[in-house]
């Protein structure tokens, strides 16, 4: 199985899209529409300090009447960050977001945010992975 850093260099986008925690939260909708994700990191400097999703944005602004246009992005965003290292397998990834129940993952190699993958990347990565198992087990009986 593939190591995150291998997924992450497959990415459409290589660098890392973010947003400061000061900044308000229509700023953020803007670029999660833009670039079509659905989470961006929060970063202070270059210092990881949250994340801010579709579903912040849903349970945190909309269900309770904030404006988007003057709540800043620290007070809704996710705070306690799980993250994991590039050298970290897919398999390692996909269990700590359907253990944690999160759909974004920030990959972080020395205090350094170097991208984020979703749950879709991973899903998607172990379709192939297992379409190319079935494939060499089919050849190997075939043979």
């Amino acid at each position: 199985m593939k190591t995150l850093q291998q997924l992450l260099n497959s990415k459409k986008y290589k660098e890392v899209i973010s947003i400061a925690p000061h900044r308000p939260v229509f700023d953020a909708l803007v670029v999660l529409a833009e670039y079509k994700i659905g989470a961006l990191v929060v970063l202070q400097g270059e210092q990881l300090v949250g994340i801010f999703s579709e579903r912040d944005y849903a349970r945190e602004v909309i269900l309770k009447g904030k404006s988007s246009k003057t709540t800043q992005i620290s007070e809704v965003m996710t705070d306690k960050v799980l993250t994991a290292k590039p050298e970290d397998t897919v398999e390692y990834a996909m269990a700590i977001m359907s253990d944690k129940r999160i759909r974004h993952l920030p990959i972080v190699d020395n205090n350094k945010v170097i991208g984020i993958l979703s749950i879709g990347d991973l899903v998607k990565e172990t379709i192939a992975y297992q379409h190319d198992l079935i494939q060499q087990l089919e050849s190997y009986i075939k043979s």
